[in-house]
């Protein structure tokens, strides 16, 4: 029998919603649904009556929750029996991340991770490049935002949050932008994209700026913005620790979007091993 869904299913059994066993989870309500329907398929039976207000087992749900229940607390038993075992995680991993972020955030965790776990060895790949884990053999890979591809398995880890912002001097010489509409009066500081991420009236959108400086480089475009050559956005890690200081002034508060995702995805037939599950865990615990 195939495995996959029944963590899905059983957890939104428990919390009788999609959204709360996502969020329970770490996971997208997408994938959650996702998983279920096609365990309904795979059974060829329906497991929940889906309303707009309430998700309810059906009578051939109920009984496969109770098997899946008792399925599931022996399997977490095993596992913690395992671990016990290999109290000390040991072994080779191997994930990529993200150049910029990689470096700033993730490989200080994993050198701190290495010190309290001698045993382990880590080969970490830091590119903007989406790799193949499947093709290159990877264990998992750190992404950001909103994830593209739906044959993958993801936990989130932390959030991040993109500010607008200029210098106190740009300001001064050139007044504060008060909506969206007022960028292109100012000097915009652009990344890889022509356009930067808001929402107004509640939907989320995509506003095309223009400007004479574009760099690929976060460290570069903030540098260029702490000395008063326009108006950036850019995600908290380059930016907030100025904001604070004042060196820095955020724009735009009212329009800024949704938090995104920052995301530990790794292949969905490979179940984690206890290493790789508490390097995941180690870092949902210290990343901020």
């Amino acid at each position: 029998m195939q495995w996959e869904g029944i963590s899905e299913f059983v957890n939104v059994a428990e919390n009788e919603s999609f959204t709360l066993a996502a969020k329970k989870m770490q996971i997208s309500t997408a994938q959650v649904s996702r998983q279920v329907s096609a365990l309904e398929k795979r059974l060829n039976i329906k497991l929940f009556y889906r309303t707009t207000r309430k998700v309810s087992l059906t009578d051939e749900g109920r009984v496969f929750y109770h098997h899946c229940r008792s399925v599931l607390d022996g399997l977490v038993a095993a596992e913690r029996a395992v671990t016990n075992l290999q109290s000390k995680p040991q072994g080779k991993i191997k994930l990529t991340a993200p150049v910029t972020y990689g470096e700033k955030q993730i490989l200080p965790l994993l050198n701190n991770f290495m010190k309290q776990y001698a045993d382990v060895e880590v080969t970490a790949y830091l590119s903007n490049l989406k790799i193949d884990l499947v093709e290159e053999g990877y264990d998992l890979a750190i992404r950001l935002g909103k994830l593209s591809d739906s044959s993958m398995m993801a936990k989130k880890l932390a959030e991040r949050t993109n500010y607008v912002c200029a210098s106190p001097a740009y300001l001064n010489t050139y007044g504060t932008a008060h909506s969206i509409a007022e960028l292109n009066k100012h000097s915009c500081l652009l990344g890889t994209l022509d356009y930067w991420h808001f929402k107004e009236a509640g939907k989320e959108k995509n506003v095309r700026v223009t400007g004479k400086l574009r760099y690929n480089s976060g460290y570069g475009l903030t540098d260029a913005a702490l000395k008063g050559l326009g108006i950036v956005q850019l995600p908290d890690y380059y930016v907030e620790q100025h904001i604070r200081s004042g060196k820095l002034v955020s724009l735009l508060d009212n329009y800024r979007a949704n938090d995104e995702g920052i995301w530990a995805v790794y292949p969905q037939n490979r179940h984690l091993s206890p290493k790789i599950r508490l390097l995941v865990d180690y870092l949902a615990e210290h990343l901020v």
